[in-house]
């Protein structure tokens, strides 16, 4: 039966777009310019923006979101990397859970998930970008009319199916790591550098102020008489990114690379070569970012449908039962204020976590047994569980010093279970610890972007280390 079903996607794989796999293996710096152009794309198409729009004074249900998404608003970025995380997913839990059975090893079975998983995104993303569309987020339908409502949507699918192929691109081996990694990775950089940097004047109750928090910082001291005034206006304004922000933003950065540093070396031995011995590492964090890619993901999707259905049935039960949407104080952004959407999302700051401790320990408890379970699940259908790290080790003839083969897999489980849950629900407690100091860029994305950094290093050095030994290896032979 799964077969079968697996099967059923082989219509659609001349329809989809895709990406050749390179027929010689790229250099690593050739990697490094597909790399930096797919970026440079992402980047110019989230500052394009949509041709049609009527209105942009409609509520943002993901404002919250929308830097770990990768996604701008009105832009061509709007939907982000929303719609392949959710088919991913999806796709990933179905085959774990069996519903359909795939063989990596056989290249049809592989091509026919990846086109599964491209053909559940172009369909999410449509249907995101419909429901946005007749929701009025671009104004209202009415007035911007069939032709232009169909030209938003098709702009949104277009745009997400751009992204989808210069992520596959770069996972095909024209660059380096995950698309979707590096999409996020820089858009809360960005976020992060300009909240930090930016001279942009902002008009507040106070009077202009510079909204970057560290510029602010030395603008007030220098404009205002009273020097302690003006440092408790930098550190605590509420209304634009302050100096505690930033310390907060500054320290998870440092104890997120900290913690990069914790892991278990298990002793391996080569069977071949009994002398020879070198030591394998089970980080802390197994999984790298994906808990809490996927955990934002999954929580986007849940906002996004509760904002939708409240915008149409607002006065249904469970509709209520799923959220309730309004405006968070008198900043104007909208939120959920009850249901489950509101338990779903994250505190905002550390004022509203001490105001509403129920909310913010729910939350926390949440996103910690979510994470943990992503994590886990996430070891079995990536390839990276127990029995698959036992199974690589066996074919390169390789096993635990002071374990048979027959009992590597055991000892392998006993570090990599616990590393997995561990390490996912020590994200989410970071990340919540991080929304509630109000950190910039958000708890997820700094975590996130700190995990892809420290990959792209590492792969860097080990590239660097490979060519290193190839050069060697050349002057012996001469």
């Amino acid at each position: 039966m799964g077969l079968r079903v697996l099967s059923l996607f082989k219509p659609f794989m001349a329809l989809l777009p895709d990406i050749a796999p390179p027929d010689r293996k790229v250099p690593f710096y050739e990697r490094i310019v597909y790399t930096g152009v797919a970026l440079l794309a992402y980047m110019v198409m989230s500052q394009l923006p949509l041709y049609g729009i009527k209105s942009s004074d409609s509520s943002d249900p993901l404002y919250w979101l929308r830097t770990v998404l990768a996604s701008n608003r009105g832009t061509l970025t709007e939907l982000g990397v929303l719609p392949i995380l959710t088919s991913g997913m999806i796709i990933q839990f179905l085959a774990a859970a069996n519903f359909f059975r795939v063989d990596f090893s056989l290249r049809q079975d592989r091509a026919l998930f990846s086109g599964a998983q491209k053909l559940f995104a172009i369909l999410i993303a449509a249907s995101q970008a419909i429901l946005l569309v007749l929701a009025g987020h671009y104004g209202n339908p009415s007035d911007i009319g069939t032709v232009g409502s169909a030209l938003l949507v098709l702009q949104l699918v277009s745009s997400s199916v751009v992204i989808l192929l210069l992520d596959e691109l770069l996972q095909k081996g024209y660059g380096l790591g995950s698309g979707i990694n590096i999409f996020i990775a820089a858009s809360v950089s960005q976020n992060v550098f300009w909240k930090l940097l930016s001279f942009s004047s902002v008009a507040t109750y106070r009077g202009n102020e510079y909204e970057g928090a560290i510029v602010s910082v030395f603008h007030l001291l220098g404009s205002r008489s009273s020097k302690i005034r003006a440092l408790k206006d930098a550190f605590y304004r509420p209304d634009l990114p302050n100096a505690m922000s930033a310390i907060a933003t500054i320290a998870m950065f440092a104890f997120t690379t900290y913690l990069l540093g914790f892991r278990v070396e298990l002793s391996v031995k080569s069977n071949r070569m009994r002398s020879q011995r070198a030591s394998y590492p089970i980080r802390l964090f197994y999984t790298s970012a994906m808990p809490v890619i996927l955990q934002s993901a999954l929580y986007a999707n849940v906002l996004l449908v509760s904002y939708l259905l409240y915008t149409y049935f607002e006065n249904n039960f469970l509709v209520h039962v799923l959220g309730v949407w309004g405006t968070f104080d008198d900043s104007g952004l909208l939120a959920p204020v009850g249901g489950i959407a509101y338990y779903l999302s994250a505190p905002h700051g550390l004022v509203d976590a001490v105001f509403h401790p129920i909310h913010t320990l729910i939350y926390a408890a949440l996103t910690i047994i979510t994470c943990a379970y992503l994590s886990k699940l996430w070891t079995d259908i990536s390839g990276c569980s127990s029995r698959d790290v036992a199974k690589k080790l066996k074919d390169q003839q390789v096993t635990i010093a002071g374990y048979r083969d027959i009992s590597m897999y055991k000892e392998l489980n006993r570090v990599i279970l616990p590393a997995a849950s561990v390490g996912g629900a020590t994200l989410a407690l970071m990340s919540t610890t991080a929304d509630i100091l109000g950190c910039i860029g958000t708890g997820s994305g700094i975590l996130i972007s700190v995990l892809v950094i420290f990959e792209f290093f590492e792969m860097f050095a080990r590239e660097q280390m490979e060519g290193n030994l190839s050069m060697d290896n050349m002057m012996s032979v001469q």
